[in-house]
This record gives C-alpha cells, structure tokens and sequence, in this order.
C-alpha cells in the first residue's frame, strides 16, 4: 500500500509541473503540496489499514473542498 501513495506522489508531481509550464502557480503550489504529503505518508510504514483510514480521510477532505468551491466560490457562466 505504501507504494500506491507514492504512486500518487508521483503522478500529483506530474500534474504540478504541469500546472506550472501553464501559468497555474497556485494550483502548482497545491499539488505541490499534495506530492509532498504522499510521498512522506508512504514512508511512514503504516499498517494497510491505517493507509485505508488516512486515504478515507484526504477524499473526503478533498470532496468537501471541491464541493464548497463549486457550490459557493465559481460564478456560472463566467471564463476567462
């Protein structure tokens, strides 16, 4: 299990250079983030459980987020 958070790590590393060669800065910074939370979790040597648990945790974390952003933050019909 520790190899799929780095499994994760890496590919949210991908998208944050990519966020970046496009001018996305914070959204680079953000994934960022996320690649360093990952990659330290799988280094951990947590039990599969506990990697159960904290992975429970970050998509719930991250659906509320996106949820409260898209509800509240975005205006429709508006693109830049």
């Amino acid at each position: 299990m520790d190899r799929m958070f780095r499994v994760c790590g890496f590919w949210t590393g991908i998208f944050t250079v990519m966020f970046y060669l496009g001018d996305l800065d914070k959204t680079a910074m953000l994934f960022l983030a996320q690649t360093g939370f990952f990659v330290l979790l799988s280094y951990l040597k947590l039990s599969e459980r506990m990697y159960l648990w904290v992975f429970g945790a970050y998509l719930t974390v991250f659906f509320a987020g996106f949820t409260y952003w898209t509800t509240f933050m975005m205006v429709p019909g508006v693109a830049e």
